[in-house]
């Protein structure tokens, strides 16, 4: 018997009949001899219009006010799986975070989980029952529903998983698998088999969004094995391991990229000790987060700098850059928001020389320019105008033998 944490996304239990089919998986699950935990997001649309009500009342609604509203979209899935279980003959049981107690911290709409109180849980599952858990929420030591921010669900389940040693973590959503690469961009993706921890935090930070980086953080702090899995199409989905393969890993595991980059020059600034904190300071107390930086080799006492953004912070980066820019004397700055980020990862890199000469050779023969770089030891990123994208990402693809069959980890 396998202690396994299935969570089911927004469009997973989108509406009533897609709530009975993830009730069918579940006792499936069960009849096989399995236990069970069920965790799940609200339907899908309904933060949205919680948000939007939320909007109608106050022009910046009170951050505990909307925990406790957000909360209600959870809490009306996890009553209605476990009707839809219980009308199958498969004995269910619901919790919200509040009632497992999840216990957070005090940060309202972005809270972090501090502990677990798996008790209820293990008498539930011990009485051959399926525990549902509502995903997103907890509750802080004064008694406070909380939230948990952007893929909050996907923490939620992880977070289980190792409080209760469970033996995997499935994250079912509309795909089927960590593919090579988007197969919206390149239809010749193929899904991987396994992945590594190290290559999906990567893929994730990268722009990859089968997974909140979040989540497989947690995961991977707390060595709970994960599996991609399609809550509409039946398959092995893809696993996240900790353990590299014993066969050769291939040298890139997978292509990301990721649309929402914009970038920012400051040219001739004074080539001082400390210039790169006095561009990027306010840049940071704007609370901008700034992705890549490169500063050129000074000439003549002075030198380039230029970091990318978020695409959103774009505008007030921009702002306040020139701000800076003028008040140190620098020559110009420019901006521009056409830009995206396309990335190679793959561990197997560590072990083979040439991978960055293969990359920039592809883009070569394609006539792109690359604007910027950065490595790591598990990944290549370049920075490219957006509109060699697709073609971009189509010839790295093909290049690093990911178009092949043995893109598929047998």
């Amino acid at each position: 018997m396998a202690l396994i944490v299935q969570k089911y996304g927004g469009t997973s239990v989108g509406d009533p009949d897609r709530i009975k089919n993830v009730a069918r998986k579940v006792k499936a699950a069960v009849e096989s001899g399995d236990q069970i935990i069920v965790v799940v997001s609200a339907m899908s649309g309904e933060t949205d219009r919680l948000t939007g009500l939320a909007s109608q009342m106050q022009t910046r609604p009170n951050s505990r006010e909307m925990d406790v509203l957000l909360s209600t979209g959870e809490q009306v899935t996890i009553s209605l799986l476990s009707m839809a279980l219980h009308d199958i003959d498969c004995p269910a049981k619901s919790y919200t975070g509040s009632q497992v107690k999840i216990l957070t911290d005090d940060q309202h709409t972005r809270a972090r989980i501090k502990d677990i109180d798996a008790q209820k849980i293990q008498h539930d599952l011990d009485q051959g029952k399926v525990v549902i858990v509502a995903g997103f929420q907890g509750v802080n030591e004064k008694g406070c529903i909380t939230t948990l921010g952007r893929g909050g669900s996907d923490t939620t389940a992880v977070a289980l998983a190792a409080a209760l040693k469970a033996d995997e973590c499935q994250i079912y959503t509309d795909v089927d698998g960590v593919y090579t690469t988007d197969p919206r961009v390149v239809p010749e993706a193929k899904r991987m088999e396994k992945i590594t921890f190290e290559e999906m935090l990567e893929m994730a930070s990268l722009g990859s969004k089968v997974l909140q980086i979040r989540s497989v953080e947690f995961a991977g702090k707390y060595k709970v094995p994960l599996r991609v899995l399609s809550s509409f199409k039946e398959g092995p989905g893809t696993l996240i391991t900790f353990e590299e393969s014993e066969v050769e890993e291939p040298i890139v595991s997978g292509i990301a990229f990721n649309r929402d980059e914009a970038k920012l020059t400051v040219t001739r600034v004074p080539d001082t000790p400390g210039i790169a904190y006095k561009i990027l300071g306010p840049v940071s107390e704007a609370n901008i987060e700034v992705d890549m930086i490169i500063q050129n080799t000074g000439t003549d006492g002075h030198t380039d700098f230029t970091f990318t953004v978020h695409k959103r912070d774009y505008d007030k980066a921009l702002e306040i850059l020139q701000e800076t820019a003028k008040a140190m004397g620098a020559e110009s700055v420019t901006g521009d928001d056409k830009i995206v980020k396309v990335s190679i990862v793959g561990v197997g890199m560590r072990s083979h020389a040439g991978v960055a000469s293969t990359m920039f050779e592809t883009f070569s023969k394609e006539g792109i320019n690359i604007n910027m770089i950065s490595t790591s030891e598990i990944k290549i990123s370049v920075v490219i105008d957006e509109k060699y994208l697709e073609l971009g990402v189509r010839a790295l693809h093909t290049a690093f033998g990911l178009d092949a069959e043995q893109a598929i980890q047998e």
